[in-house]
């Protein structure tokens, strides 16, 4: 339920926060990237999690240019 939760966020913010929230997660997952590649990552599964985050801001970004072409 928490990712739905999330979902909804992400659906209810413009285009331009999307992606600002982008961005942000593209930065962070590089970080994490860094701190794994520098044995200084504790928590190894963040990565899969904000790959996932990118995921679905992709895709709603997708889904409301759709929207707003037809």
């Amino acid at each position: 339920m928490k990712i739905n939760k999330y979902v909804e966020d992400l659906k209810a913010k413009t285009s331009a926060e999307l992606n600002e929230e982008l961005v942000a997660a593209k930065k962070e997952l590089f970080n994490l990237r860094f701190q794994n590649a520098t044995n200084q990552l504790d928590n190894t599964s963040r990565i899969k999690e904000v790959r996932r985050n990118i995921a679905r801001i992709q895709t709603v970004i997708t889904e409301t240019e759709r929207k707003l072409a037809k």
